[in-house]
């Protein structure tokens, strides 16, 4: 990696990440002050493991609802292309010990739940793609 990329992530070396983990990559602020808060949320190792997508389909639906039942600075949530993680981005909310505090207590809440959100052909662009029992075993 010789050149400076504009994506934070390709300029990460990956054979160096021990997932999993959570690190802040990156922070913009905005033109009338508001700060957003990146967050990689890691937790498959990159190039050894992945996440099967009907895990990590309804584990990004479970994260996007339950999150926000404990924050009300959850921007989004998104999942990494590599299926290694998700990134979190929140507003005006730099505490990153509070931000562990909120995935711990939405995966608890995932180990919990009885059926994934959203998941149904109304809400949904990919229904018949989903897994509880896989977003569960990943959380």
């Amino acid at each position: 990696m010789s050149e400076k990329m504009n994506v934070e992530s390709f300029n990460l070396d990956h054979t160096l990440v021990k997932a999993p983990y959570v690190r802040l990559a990156g922070q913009k602020t905005g033109e009338h002050g508001d700060e957003i808060y990146k967050y990689d949320i890691r937790f498959m190792q990159p190039n050894k493991e992945h996440m099967e997508m009907p895990a990590l389909h309804s584990l990004e639906h479970l994260i996007a609802e339950l999150s926000r039942n404990h924050s009300d600075k959850i921007v989004d949530i998104s999942p990494m292309g590599c299926q290694t993680g998700f990134y979190l981005s929140v507003i005006n909310h730099d505490d990153y010990e509070d931000v562990l505090a909120i995935l711990e207590k939405t995966l608890m809440d995932v180990l919990n739940a009885t059926e994934v959100p959203a998941c149904n052909e109304v809400q949904c662009g990919w229904a018949a793609s989903h897994s509880l029992e896989g977003a569960k075993g990943i959380s």
